[in-house]
């Protein structure tokens, strides 16, 4: 499967706004779009030309695309899904996508990245009410319980993790540090997600 391989300090930059796809490097004085914001590339400082309005709909997709790591496939089901559900169709997409088992993973401060997060699932290093997961696409339900395999939990990674993590965690996850646990305890909302991303946009630009 395709899959992006450059720099993601790039895409952060391209979009003009962090995506947190670096990890601890995002939160701190180092990140590339404090030090450049200008958009990558020869002629990144060159004025920009007024946006038109499918160029907006389309870096707004870009952005939420490239934040979760999914590609325009299954970013497009995504988009039924929550066009099937009840309720404002933009925010039941972005809903859907923090559901995903490897968001829930980075969130919960498990991963540095969703990068990372996503690569201890795929290894094997998470479990879900106690049977392994290894599908980051997973969808995450309500009282659902992500720990860490017992054996995995003895890594030096997950011992500093026992010690606290400076990450924000949402509020609809219960996060036992001690014990490497988190619990959902309820439905992500709009406003708990950080991400400056116009839902709207992708609703029409989708609906063209």
């Amino acid at each position: 499967m395709a899959r992006y391989t450059g720099s993601v300090c790039r895409l952060c930059r391209r979009e003009g706004c962090k995506l947190f796809l670096k990890g601890d490097r995002c939160y701190g004085p180092n990140c590339a779009v404090g030090k450049r914001p200008t958009p990558p590339g020869e002629h990144g400082q060159a004025r920009q030309r007024k946006m038109s309005e499918y160029g907006m709909q389309l870096r707004e997709k870009q952005k939420a695309k490239r934040a979760y790591g999914v590609l325009e496939t299954q970013f497009h089901r995504y988009f039924e899904s929550a066009a099937r559900e009840k309720g404002i169709t933009g925010e039941n997409l972005l809903v859907l996508l923090e559901r995903r088992l490897d968001n829930v993973v980075y969130r919960a401060g498990f991963g540095a990245s969703r990068a990372q997060a996503r690569q201890l699932v795929r290894h094997g290093h998470i479990r879900v009410n106690g049977k392994k997961v290894n599908i980051p696409s997973f969808l995450v339900e309500v009282n659902d319980v992500i720990t860490i395999r017992e054996k995995s939990a003895e890594a030096e990674h997950f011992k500093a993790l026992r010690e606290g993590t400076s990450r924000i965690v949402p509020k609809w996850i219960a996060l036992d540090s001690e014990n490497l646990k988190a619990t959902i305890t309820d439905k992500p909302a709009r406003d708990d997600i950080d991400l400056t991303i116009q839902e709207n946009l992708i609703v029409e630009l989708y609906s063209r």
